[in-house]
């Protein structure tokens, strides 16, 4: 009975392990002025994905269509702002660059545009022009030597991330509209820890009825 307690635990482990391996942010607060252009009350512009990827964090910004990035003062004209602890510029690698063949870097600085908060890392397209872009593919980079909350905890004015998104057309928002969409809370897994947990007591529940108690 005891080796299939120790096989069910461990299992148990490793699922609630890997639920708290990942964190996924949405983009909704918006902060466009005026907002309704960028889109409606609710609206989900996209998602920052934050994985631990042993000694290594993985971040993963999307964009949802019909929206793209941007490159506006009001994001201090950089794609993606964030803040990060015991991190340096060289920790820094770009996996996914969405605008190839322009060049994407990482940029260190005081970066606090239109009401967002403050921040002291950023993604810019530095060939670039200035606007909106057509470009909504994925951005990924890796953070060396960093845990997610090195990468997610919030600045002052509650933000954990924010991306400089434009409209590339209607009917949801209107086509041009630009501004910061930032992120403040980490999604809830839906309920999949829980579900885990319910399924490890049944497993436990049929071991002790088919061995019995020993």
């Amino acid at each position: 009975m005891k080796k299939y307690l120790v096989i069910l635990f461990c299992l148990l482990g490793l699922g609630v392990s890997q639920s708290a391996n990942a964190l996924t942010f949405n983009l909704t607060s918006n902060h466009c002025d005026p907002a309704l252009p960028c889109g409606a009350p609710g609206t989900i512009f996209g998602q920052v994905i934050v994985t631990q990827n042993g000694t290594s964090v993985d971040i993963t910004v999307d964009l949802f269509g019909p929206y793209v990035y941007a490159k506006t003062g009001s994001v201090d004209f950089l794609a993606f702002k964030f803040n990060a602890t015991d991190v340096t510029l060289a920790d820094i690698t770009i996996l996914q660059n969405p605008f190839a063949p322009q060049t994407l870097v990482a940029q260190t600085g005081t970066f606090n545009g239109d009401g967002t908060g403050a921040f002291s890392f950023g993604l810019n397209c530095t060939t670039c022009g200035n606007g909106i872009s057509t470009v909504n593919g994925d951005i990924v980079f890796r953070v060396a030597n960093a845990t997610i909350a090195d990468l997610t905890a919030p600045n002052a004015n509650g933000n954990v991330f924010v991306a400089d998104i434009g409209c590339a057309a209607g009917p949801t928002c209107t086509a041009g509209a630009t501004g910061p969409i930032d992120a403040t809370t980490a999604v809830p897994d839906g309920g999949a820890t829980v579900t885990l947990l319910g399924s490890a007591l049944l497993g436990l529940a049929m071991l002790r009825r088919r061995f019995g108690k020993s």
